[in-house]
């Protein structure tokens, strides 16, 4: 399994090894293994989410209150999506900064977001299926989001694709706008929360 550090501090790409053969194919899209190697820590998976989106849908851009957070490690077995990681910790290197991976049924490339930083996604085709493990359960009161529209971000949402987003999605505020609200994740707790999550 090859695995990448994106532009986005404590953000990665796995990509499994796939077989093919006459039955069809075979591939692990998480392996705790290299996981552990690279983050120092085991996934732990309180909860899994299933979506389907139809082409154009984009889901995010969400967050969690950290601690405790919600990391989540994300692989699209049906369809194809873009996925966006944007780094929402106050006081980060890459404060602001966002980064992409296409997501496929062809290379099942997975990517975690650890807690405190920003997931959405744009359905590429119709019936896309995205797969999270998440690090804590649903918590509709510690959840946020921000605008995936928000011009400062300047998102690369593709071309041609009409976006399909919900009232939630449409109603969060600019990232400028969770700043002054103190709404945003602080890096430094972030970082101690990871440092705990390594037992140091």
């Amino acid at each position: 399994m090859h695995v990448r550090e994106l532009a986005v501090r404590d953000a990665y790409e796995f990509v499994p090894r796939t077989f093919p053969d006459n039955r069809g194919s075979f591939t692990a899209p998480y392996q705790e293994q290299v996981f552990a190697e690279t983050l120092g820590f085991s996934l732990r998976v309180a909860q899994t989410n299933h979506s389907v989106s139809r082409r154009g849908a984009i889901r995010g851009v969400h967050y969690a209150d950290t601690p405790p957070g919600q990391a989540k490690y994300i692989y699209c077995p049906q369809g194809s999506l873009l996925d966006v990681v944007v780094d929402l910790r106050v006081g980060s290197p890459t404060y602001g900064r966002w980064d992409t991976v296409q997501l496929d049924s062809a290379e099942y490339r997975a990517v975690y977001v650890a807690e405190g930083l920003g997931h959405g996604f744009i359905a590429l085709e119709d019936n896309t299926v995205a797969i999270y493990l998440c690090s804590q359960g649903y918590n509709p009161g510690g959840e946020h989001g921000i605008n995936p529209s928000d011009p400062a971000l300047g998102l690369p949402w593709p071309a041609g694709i009409t976006p399909v987003l919900s009232e939630k999605d449409l109603a969060a505020p600019t990232l400028a706008e969770a700043e002054t609200n103190g709404a945003l994740p602080d890096y430094q707790e972030c970082l101690a929360h990871y440092a705990r999550l390594r037992g140091a």
